[in-house]
């Protein structure tokens, strides 16, 4: 089978949901267009300019309900609407200060009481990833499958929080990727680095609560608890779901 282009997700803001794509126009240097484009800065969070760790944001490592959670953007209006099992549905600009208020009443029941609040939303003239890079995310459906088996439960592509998902490839092939190059469609990408994942993994995406134990799996089968790696596009382009992928030397 050839390796195709399966699926594609941006994350508006970070771990605040989740949008599937039909088509991303990649930009060199830079994030999937609007991926972790703002991240909810926590009260104890110490900001600097520009780009800054997860430690900083709530995320679902820390809030697990923030996992069952689903955008829409429009980017045009820069217009944001959140839907999540246990919350009414909610549309604001997270750029306008005027709707902030709004959102931390809408969120705040999403959240631990005992750890640090949710305090404002921020942005960074990038993506708010989990790398110190411009990055774009790269993930196994093989991989997954191969994961779910080992683990007895069928794992959601929606747990990894990822951009791509490449099929027809064979389970964990992507671990000899580093340093090289893979072509998308006219897009090209270089793969930088594996992604060391944390607890949100173990959290179902549909009802926000922890059911499976993903990083003890990767530890007992594979020795480490790395899923998916890191890729920095070297040449733009349009592409969409169902393009082939082509594994550079």
């Amino acid at each position: 089978m050839t390796a195709r282009l399966s699926r594609i997700f941006r994350h508006p803001i970070k771990s605040h949901g989740r949008e599937e794509l039909p088509v991303v126009e990649l930009v060199a240097g830079a994030c999937l267009p609007w991926d972790r484009h703002w991240a909810v800065a926590h009260a104890a969070a110490r900001l600097s300019d520009g780009w800054n760790p997860c430690v900083n944001f709530a995320r679902g490592a820390k809030a697990p309900a923030l996992m069952a959670m689903e955008a829409r953007l429009d980017p045009g209006t820069a217009r944001l609407t959140l839907t999540h099992p246990e919350r009414p549905t909610f549309t604001f600009r997270p750029d306008d200060p005027a709707d902030l208020p709004r959102f931390l009443a809408w969120v705040a029941p999403l959240n631990p009481p005992d750890r640090a609040q949710p305090e404002r939303i921020v942005t960074a003239g990038r993506g708010m990833t989990d790398s110190d890079f411009p990055s774009v995310s790269i993930l196994s459906l093989a991989s997954l499958a191969d994961l779910s088996a080992r683990i007895g439960q069928d794992l959601s592509v929606h747990r990894w929080r990822g951009n791509l998902w490449i099929e027809g490839l064979e389970p964990w092939a992507e671990w000899g990727w580093i340093g090289r190059e893979l072509g998308i469609g006219p897009a090209v990408l270089r793969i930088e680095e594996r992604i060391t994942r944390c607890k949100a993994t173990s959290t179902s995406p549909e009802t926000g609560r922890i059911d499976a134990d993903t990083l003890g799996a990767l530890q007992s089968g594979y020795g480490h608890q790395d899923f998916g790696v890191y890729a920095v596009v070297v040449a733009g382009g349009r592409i969409a779901a169902g393009d082939s992928v082509e594994i550079r030397a």
